[in-house]
């Protein structure tokens, strides 16, 4: 009886990793209110630059214009395939929510990498294929090196990174053709420059520093930064 309880356990233990590691249906990926999107993607960034900004939201089979803006900024909420091909069952965490603005550099050049890797969840690649398809585009230049002065703000209170680091801190995001952290002095000590190393080791042609903000999107201070 004890063996019998202890294989259903290690079964149903199997299992549930194993779904964890699949897309979970499309429906909980999606926002039914497009307007509460838009609104969430707008909260990236100050609303002296989102609330300018074009904003994207998630589609049945990929990201879709839902705002026409003016200075060229690109917002939406992206989702947890963004993340490293390398973080496990995080990869599909329907309760992801990352809202990102991209300024016009980062638009024409960065955005396509979320684009491409939207459309290919969407349309049910699984995580292994969506990395050769991706290193596939890449190859063909389909998806070119950031541009120069290409960057991003993620500073919304509202942001669910993943189910350990939850929002984390208000950071930017700065795009470059692949380096390494000694080129911008990043992740030593008294550097504010962290290197993004799990996402120097993604297929797409880019290197992430990050540095931290004092204050959320809506300039409340991020406490959590001080103590």
């Amino acid at each position: 009886m004890i063996f019998t309880r202890h294989f259903l356990l290690t079964t149903l233990l199997l299992a549930t990793a194993a779904r964890a590691q699949q897309m979970a249906p499309v429906a909980q990926y999606r926002i039914a209110d497009r307007a509460a999107e838009v609104a969430l993607a707008r909260t990236a960034a100050p609303a002296a630059i989102s609330g300018k900004a074009s904003v994207l939201v998630l589609g049945d089979r990929g990201y879709e214009q839902a705002a026409t803006g003016s200075n060229g900024f690109v917002c939406l909420v992206e989702r947890a395939w963004m993340s490293p091909f390398d973080s496990g069952a995080e990869f599909w965490n329907p309760r992801n929510r990352s809202p990102i603005c991209y300024n016009p550099a980062a638009a024409r050049t960065v955005l396509p990498y979320t684009i491409k890797r939207t459309e290919l969840a969407l349309a049910g690649a699984s995580k292994d294929k969506m990395l050769k398809l991706t290193q596939a585009a890449v190859a063909r230049k389909e998806l070119v090196p950031p541009a120069p002065g290409a960057m991003s703000y993620m500073m919304s209170r509202q942001q669910y990174l993943n189910d350990t680091a939850g929002a984390w801190h208000p950071h930017l995001m700065f795009h470059i053709p692949m380096t390494d952290a000694a080129s911008w002095a990043a992740n030593q000590a008294g550097s504010p420059v962290m290197f993004d190393s799990a996402h120097k080791q993604g297929p797409e042609p880019q290197t992430i520093f990050m540095v931290t903000a004092g204050h959320w999107s809506d300039g409340t201070p991020d406490t959590a930064m001080h103590h």
